[in-house]
């Protein structure tokens, strides 16, 4: 993990309504391993999706690309909050 001073805390939420993407999912937070603090997903069986929580501690522009990667998969609606520093 990097110099925390240089980084931001942020919650990725992940709606997921396609679940043939899970794979890909997992391989982009696979990928960001290294920057993510805790993660938790809630499978929501009479809608028929998933919700995904991730929290991350990296800097800005490293959290943007994980949560732009995952948001351009079809059948994902990504949310990003960030901390304040």
């Amino acid at each position: 993990m990097e110099n925390t001073s240089n980084t931001r805390v942020a919650v990725i939420s992940i709606i997921v309504e396609e679940p043939e993407r899970v794979p890909e999912i997992n391989k982009i937070l696979h990928d960001a391993s290294d920057h993510i603090i805790g993660r938790m997903g809630l499978p929501y069986r009479e809608k028929d999706i998933s919700i995904i929580s991730v929290v991350a501690d990296a800097q800005q522009n490293e959290i943007n690309n994980i949560s732009g990667r995952l948001g351009r998969l079809s059948g994902v609606t990504v949310k990003t909050a960030y901390s304040k520093q």
